[in-house]
């Protein structure tokens, strides 16, 4: 029975010597199989030969491009083309990368004909989680689409997604959300006194870890900027970043150097009361380079920070940075802003807004509420269109109901 092969590996050809003299230096070689490929790498260029032996086994397992039936094709070759070909042009590739993961460890090894609806139904079940699952069913019907405009394969291969789960429609009113900004700016640090008197005691230091949390709270309130382009928001251009024009009080979300996407990171105005606030922030020095920084640095993400500040203002139910979007989409709708310009402000689409929010907007089915109560008019013959409603009922006289119509 023959060995079962070790894969690539990197071997050192010991150096040759002949007469007391070397010959030739010890070098890296990488042996796969029978084969053995040269690395031009000596003895001491042990991580240069790695990044060599790394690229040969990228190569060569890279995925075949030629056209095939779904019955040859496995799933991992269609993630990792999809990975290659449309991953730089997402803005989150950890995120990316974290899916196609997942997605490998289930449907890696099967091949393309093998995704169907029962497949599908037992990836969310494994999956446990039905929201995180449809997203990941999602980027696969993605890598499939793809996989089928560089007609790369035969056949048609349909992903079947779970239902929607319904809306989050948890928002801020304006006590929890001072609430929630007071917690973030007065927390002081409490840490545990290791010598003296009150050794092992807990006491307030002066440290203000969550002030910074506290500027991205107003930021999200009052523009609705999702929490990524907010971590990123400088005063200054740079490539990479969502630049604040202070002079002209304009927002632009999108990433300076980024191409649109799906998220509509449009540009908007600045609220004067936060515009205020931003231009003293950079005046007093109280920011650098963003307006969220931790020690100097800008902050990548502040979901721990923030989940400890919606505990310490008492804010019942799940409190996530994105709830602060709700929350300004929220209150426009409760002063009557028109849907239209309120999509326009947050970068959403007016049916987004309609569906989610617009039972907050007082214009909702006002009409409809008023018209149920009001009389029709009559017509030319003088008599009503319909019978009057029967709104009430008086005390009955002589053992009969009498009605009152309105």
């Amino acid at each position: 029975m023959p060995r079962r092969s070790k894969g690539a590996r990197l071997w050192l050809r010991p150096a040759r010597r002949k007469s007391g003299k070397t010959v030739r230096n010890a070098v890296w070689i990488i042996i796969d199989g029978k084969k053995h490929v040269g690395t031009r790498c000596l003895k001491h260029q042990a991580s240069e030969a790695e990044k060599r032996l790394a690229a040969y086994i990228a190569d060569k397992y890279r995925p075949s491009r030629l056209v095939r039936d779904i019955d040859r094709i496995d799933i991992a070759d269609v993630l990792s083309i999809y990975l290659d070909d449309c991953g730089p042009r997402i803005s989150d590739q950890r995120k990316l990368e974290r899916t196609i993961g997942r997605l490998n460890e289930y449907w890696g090894g099967k091949m393309l004909s093998q995704v169907t609806a029962a497949e599908c139904r037992l990836y969310v079940k494994t999956r446990g989680k039905s929201g995180g699952a449809r997203a990941d069913l999602e980027t696969l019907r993605a890598a499939i689409n793809h996989h089928a405009k560089e007609n790369l394969h035969y056949g048609v291969v349909r992903v079947s997604l779970p239902p929607k789960g319904p809306p989050r429609d948890r928002w801020l009113t304006r006590d929890e959300a001072a609430k929630l900004i007071w917690a973030c700016w007065r927390y002081r640090e409490r840490q545990t006194v290791h010598r003296g008197r009150n050794k092992g005691q807990l006491t307030d230091t002066d440290k203000r870890p969550l002030r910074h949390l506290a500027r991205f709270v107003l930021i999200g309130l009052y523009t609705g900027t999702r929490a990524s382009a907010i971590a990123s928001a400088s005063p200054y251009r740079d490539v990479g970043h969502s630049f604040v024009d202070l002079d002209q009080g304009i927002y632009y979300r999108l990433a300076i150097g980024r191409g649109p996407t799906s998220k509509r990171q449009t540009p908007a105005p600045i609220p004067l009361r936060l515009l205020a606030h931003m231009r003293r922030w950079v005046r007093r020095g109280i920011v650098t380079s963003h307006f969220v920084e931790w020690h100097s640095a800008p902050v990548k993400s502040v979901k721990t920070a923030f989940r400890h500040a919606a505990k310490l203002a008492g804010l019942w139910g799940k409190v996530t940075p994105h709830t602060l979007r709700h929350t300004a989409a929220t209150w426009l709708m409760q002063r009557g802003v028109p849907i239209w310009q309120a999509a326009g402000y947050l970068g959403m689409s007016a049916a987004m807004i309609e569906r989610t929010y617009g039972h907050h907007h007082p214009d909702y089915m006002r009409a409809a509420a008023e018209a149920i109560t009001t009389k029709q008019q009559q017509n030319v013959s003088g008599r009503s269109a319909n019978v009057s409603l029967v709104v009430s009922l008086v005390e009955p006289e002589n053992g009969k109901t009498k009605r009152q119509k309105t």
